[in-house]
C-alpha cells in the first residue's frame, strides 16, 4: 500500500509537470547521472542552453529567464526523482522479505513483473518526452502522453490488486456473475474515459470550449462528424464530457444494485465499497466542470487556479478507478496462496 500511495503521488507530480509545461525542460535521459540537478550557475546555464535548442523554447517560451527555466526544470526533475525512489522502495524490501522467506513461491514472479512494469514506465515516459523534443513541437504527442498515463494506471492497479489479495478477508468476497459483468462495463468505459482525459491534457482541449453545460454554446458541436475523434480538441472534449455523464448514471445505478444485494447480509466490505465510487464520481465531475470553466486562466509555465482544479480532477479520477477496482475485486476475489 506504500507503493500504491507513491504511484498515486508520482502520477499527480506528472500531472503538475504537464500542467506547468515542464516535461521538455530536461532534454536527455540519464537514469544514473540525472539524479542530481545542476549544482552551479554554469551547469544551470548549460542545461538552459540545451533547452533553448528545441521548439518549446523557440515558439512558446522564448522570453524565459533562467529563473523561469529553473521552475519548470524542478517539476520534471522531481517527477523523475520520485520515480527512481519508487524503485528503491520496492527493491530493498523485496530482497529483505525474500531472504526472510515472507513470500510464498507464487508471489515472487508477480512481484518481479511489477518491478519490470515500473522500469518500462520510465522508458515509455522518455519516448513520450522525445516526441516533443523537435524544432517545431511545443509539447509532447498527446497519444503518447495518454499511453504514458494509462501505463502508470496499469502499474497502479496491478500493485493495488496485489495488496487486496493480501488484505481482504476471503469471507467478504461475493461471486455474482451479473454484477461482475456490470462492473466490467463500467471499468471498460472508465478506461476509455481516462484515455480521453490524456487526450484532453495533451491537446489542451479544455481551452477550446471553456463553457458548461454547453460546448461553446452548442449541445452538439457543429461539424462534429466531419472531424477526427482522436486529434480534434472539440471532438475529444465532447467524448470526454459524454462519457462522464454516462459513467455517473451507471455508477449511481450500480450503487443501488449493490445496496440491494448486500441488504441484510454480512458483506460489509462490499456495502461500504459501493459508496466510494458514488461520492467520487460527483467530485470528479464537479472538478472537471471547474477545470473547464477556469481554463481561460491557464498560463504556460505557471501554476494557478486552473492547474489546481485540473490536478485534483486527475486525483479524483485515480481514486475513482481504485474504488471501482476494489468493488470488482470483492465481487469475485480469489485467494492468494
Amino acid at each position: 500500500m506504500v507503493g500504491v500511495f507513491m504511484i498515486i503521488v508520482q502520477i499527480i507530480i506528472g500531472g503538475v509537470t504537464r500542467l506547468t509545461g515542464s516535461g521538455l525542460s530536461i532534454t536527455e535521459w540519464a537514469p544514473i547521472m540525472g539524479v542530481l540537478p545542476p549544482l552551479n550557475h554554469d551547469a544551470w546555464l548549460a542545461a538552459f542552453d540545451q533547452y533553448k535548442q528545441y521548439g518549446q523554447f523557440k515558439h512558446l517560451n522564448s522570453g524565459f529567464t533562467l529563473s523561469d527555466f529553473k521552475f519548470i526544470f524542478f517539476w520534471e526533475w522531481f517527477h523523475r526523482l520520485w520515480a527512481r525512489s519508487l524503485g528503491f522502495v520496492f527493491i530493498i524490501p523485496f530482497f529483505y522479505f525474500l531472504i526472510n522467506k515472507y513470500f510464498s513461491k507464487k508471489m515472487i514472479w508477480p512481484l518481479v513483473l511489477l518491478f519490470i512494469l515500473g522500469g518500462l514506465q520510465g522508458l515509455i515516459g522518455w519516448i513520450m518526452v522525445q516526441s516533443g523534443l523537435t524544432n517545431t513541437s511545443i509539447s509532447v504527442n498527446h497519444i503518447k502522453l495518454a499511453i504514458h498515463f494509462i501505463a502508470a494506471l496499469v502499474l497502479l492497479v496491478y500493485t493495488f490488486w496485489f495488496a487486496l489479495k493480501l488484505l481482504v478477508p476471503q469471507n467478504q468476497s461475493y461471486q455474482n456473475p451479473k454484477l461482475k459483468a456490470f462492473l466490467t462495463i463500467i471499468l471498460a468505459l472508465l478506461t476509455v474515459q481516462l484515455i480521453y482525459g490524456g487526450f484532453m491534457a495533451g491537446l489542451k482541449a479544455a481551452r477550446f470550449a471553456p463553457t458548461w453545460p454547453s460546448i461553446n454554446g452548442e449541445a452538439i458541436p457543429t461539424n462534429l462528424w466531419a472531424q477526427n475523434w482522436v486529434d480534434h480538441p472539440i471532438n475529444v472534449h465532447f467524448v470526454h464530457r459524454g462519457l462522464a455523464y454516462l459513467l455517473t448514471l451507471l455508477i449511481v445505478w450500480g450503487f443501488f444494485k449493490i445496496q440491494n444485494i448486500t441488504k441484510n447480509s454480512a458483506l460489509t466490505c462490499l456495502k461500504q465499497a459501493s459508496r466510494l465510487p458514488l461520492i467520487l464520481i460527483f467530485i470528479q465531475v464537479s472538478l472537471g466542470v471547474a477545470s473547464v470553466l477556469s481554463s481561460r486562466t491557464h498560463t504556460d509555465g505557471h501554476f494557478g487556479v486552473f492547474e489546481t482544479f485540473a490536478a485534483f480532477h486527475q486525483l479524483a479520477g485515480i481514486l475513482l478507478l481504485l474504488s471501482l477496482v476494489y468493488q470488482y475485486y470483492l465481487v469475485k476475489a480469489k485467494q492468494y496462496v
